[in-house]
């Protein structure tokens, strides 16, 4: 049986919403329906104010459909690709329930509704609805498996100590991002987890049908369902699990070629910073290195097709702009940038841990999204990149250009890659057994 799943979507100190239908609140006689919203005053108070009526209530505060076929609410003002470049408000549509909980000083509105549902909008929001059918398949079987398995793991979290998701010394600042972030509910609607976007994103025939014939699909490993990680483009060789979050081991997202064979004239074991250069410096046949606009559409939503150059792209930076960035986005100053040293580079050739070595300080910092976040005020592309320093007076680099590969993280499944091998009439379960090597396809409810 399907399980239900909290989603939380937006977070805000107050959060505006229409139910359309007919919904139950704190009653189960209620019959409540029209624009209304939730407000959390600087004394720890809640107001809710309901067809223009206000008054003070308890969280959490939960609305649920009273027809969940016919019922479904809109939030207003939802901010989606948060800290990404895209990052923009739009209003957004919902079945399920609503729920209101308060988190740290904030508002939080999680939609409550059943997994196979809120697939159809994550496959719809995560790419295009009219990708090919076995790239519709192949998403959805590894956006399941990620759901089932981020719940079970939230549950063994629960019982154990709180995780440690880093380390912080005078010279070292090494961090990761994962489950941690998220108690109160099971996963976040934006890029952090899956996007999910509700009906926003109409489903099409297509998405439903992918969906309907994967029903309780999901990938396993030694009997347990795999956490089935997916970015944009791995830049032609996926990264391991470990090298991005936490020090686990996860035998299926092994490092892979995205590619039917070896490139000739490379050696693809990318933790050689020699042959991270080499590779990163050009544009090796791979499944994820197109321009095919028709492939790409399938995959890239409007907001991300405002950009084309992810396998291979360049970024310049000043040395003003380098400080500026470390010190807001990280919390880090070093003074003048005299150099950006690679100490360790993951299978693909993202940087796991770098070294900054200033005038007042230096310091070395990780793993990849952190390093991301370093040189961006969004999210650098991708931390597979070699940093070179130009303009250099009285021995300080007044200019860095870096030249990098791929978008995301580079763990498991490639959408991109994936896109083209659907394309290219390979199947869903040939799609999903090149990236999840050693997976079995189960059906498990």
């Amino acid at each position: 049986m399907q399980a239900k799943i909290h989603v939380g979507i937006m977070f805000a100190p107050r959060i505006r919403f229409e139910l359309n239908g007919s919904f139950s609140g704190s009653s189960a006689d209620d019959a409540l329906s029209g624009e209304g919203s939730v407000e959390l005053t600087p004394d720890g108070q809640c107001h809710l104010t309901f067809n223009n009526t206000t008054q003070p209530v308890d969280l959490p505060l939960f609305f649920h459909p009273r027809n969940e076929k016919s019922c479904f609410f809109d939030l207003k003002d939802v901010t989606i690709g948060i800290n990404f470049h895209w990052e923009r408000q739009e209003n957004q549509r919902f079945k399920g329930g609503l729920k209101i909980i308060e988190e740290n000083g904030h508002l939080t509105a999680v939609n409550v509704l059943p997994l196979e549902e809120y697939l159809k909008s994550v496959i719809s929001s995560e790419m295009s609805a009219n990708s090919s059918e076995d790239l519709l398949k192949a998403h959805a079987v590894i956006s399941r498996s990620w759901l089932l398995a981020q719940i079970d793991k939230e549950e063994k979290l629960k019982a154990e100590k709180p995780q440690v998701s880093g380390h912080f010394t005078d010279t070292e600042h090494i961090r990761w991002y994962d489950r941690e972030d998220h108690r109160n509910f099971h996963v976040c609607a934006d890029d952090h987890c899956q996007r999910y976007q509700g009906i926003t994103k109409a489903s099409t025939p297509a998405v439903n049908k992918a969906i309907d014939e994967t029903f309780g699909q999901v990938l396993t490993y030694n009997d347990a369902i795999c956490d089935a990680r997916y970015s944009k483009c791995c830049g032609g060789i996926s990264e391991l699990f470990e090298n991005v979050w936490e020090p686990v081991n996860h035998p299926y997202l092994a490092r892979v070629t995205d590619n039917h064979r070896e490139p000739e004239g490379f050696d693809t074991n990318l933790d050689s910073e020699e042959k991270a250069i080499a590779w990163i410096a050009h544009s090796p046949e791979a499944f994820c290195n197109t321009t095919d606009k028709k492939i790409l559409s399938q995959v890239l939503n409007d907001y991300d097709q405002e950009t084309f150059d992810f396998y291979r792209w360049e970024k310049e930076f000043t040395q003003q702009e380098i400080k500026d960035l470390l010190k807001k986005r990280i919390g880090i100053e070093v003074g003048e940038v005299l150099e950006l040293i690679p100490v360790e580079r993951g299978e693909s050739g993202r940087l796991v841990k770098l070294q900054i070595r200033g005038t007042e300080r230096t310091i070395t910092i990780g793993k990849e999204l952190e390093i991301r976040k370093a040189f961006s005020d969004s999210h650098l592309y991708s931390s597979a990149f070699v940093a070179a320093a130009e303009n250099i007076e009285q021995g300080i680099p007044q200019k860095f250009i870096f030249t990098g590969a791929g978008w995301g993280h580079g763990v498991g499944l490639c959408q991109i890659g994936a896109a083209v091998m659907g394309a290219k009439g390979y199947k869903y379960e040939e799609i999903l057994a090149h990236y999840f090597k050693g997976a079995l396809l189960e059906k498990k409810y």
